[in-house]
């Protein structure tokens, strides 16, 4: 079984996002840049089922800049074998990157695909459904637990009203939510020996594949401000407040 393991680069979910002056978009220069938290659960899945003997080949994928090299690496270092970096400039969409993905795919031939059930910079949870409709494959989303059997995948699902279970016939595409696993840190000896794991680097135009926006961002704000609150004196004078300023009740 081989798994193809899509990651995403992106700021770093610890550093304090600022808009740009202009209001173009925000700030990324000289900005920390990490794996997108779900896509860490997601390769730690993968090497953790290769490790119980169900995979022979973790395969890690980013669509991006030159520099999301440095995340391939990083799947690298905590147990993908090899690396697949797509070079495109700017901002690259969903459907992009499930076109993109579904290019890779009908080139690698894996059984399962992984990715992380949203990316923190844009929340668009959209690219693993994509995925699965131009393939044509079943979809597991926001897993939680996955269990490997011969043909197939028994995975519980976080949903609104808890937990679900279903199964998925193989091939299919998995994304993982934060609660499926505790992703491992990469030791030193690890980083050192990703250095030498292969990266393949393809041009996402040699795909064929149009990466223009369909979305103009027009301007890009910070939210307003929060008003301080205010202590009262009474049960009485918060009502008051509430029915005659606030208006909520």
């Amino acid at each position: 079984m081989k798994i193809l393991v899509a990651v995403k680069r992106v700021i770093d979910y610890n550093v304090q996002i600022r808009v740009k002056e202009d209001g173009t978009g925000i700030v990324t220069e000289n900005v920390k840049m990490s794996t997108n938290p779900p896509d860490d659960n997601a390769i730690e899945e993968a090497v953790k089922i290769k490790e119980a003997g169900k995979a022979t080949e973790v395969v890690a994928i980013s669509v991006g800049e030159e520099k999301a090299q440095e995340t391939v690496r990083k799947a690298l270092a905590v147990g993908a074998d090899r690396g697949i970096l797509v070079k495109a400039e700017g901002t690259v969409e969903p459907l992009a990157v499930s076109k993109i993905l579904q290019k890779i795919v009908e080139k690698e031939k894996p059984d399962l695909v992984f990715m992380g059930k949203q990316a923190i910079d844009d929340d668009c949870n959209q690219t693993g459904q994509m995925l699965a409709a131009l393939l044509n494959w079943p979809q597991a989303t926001f897993a939680s637990k996955i269990d490997v059997k011969e043909k197939s995948l028994e995975v519980t699902r976080e949903v609104d009203e808890g937990l679900e279970t279903i199964e998925v016939n193989v091939p299919a595409i998995v994304t993982c939510d934060l609660r499926l696993n505790e992703p491992r840190y990469a030791s030193l000896p690890n980083i050192m020996k990703a250095k030498k794991k292969p990266i393949e680097q393809i041009n996402a135009s040699d795909l064929g594949i149009d990466t223009k926006p369909r979305i103009d961002q027009i301007k890009v704000e910070e939210p307003p401000k929060r008003k301080a609150g205010i202590k009262v004196a009474s049960v009485e004078e918060l009502v008051q407040k509430l029915k005659n300023e606030a208006k909520v009740i």
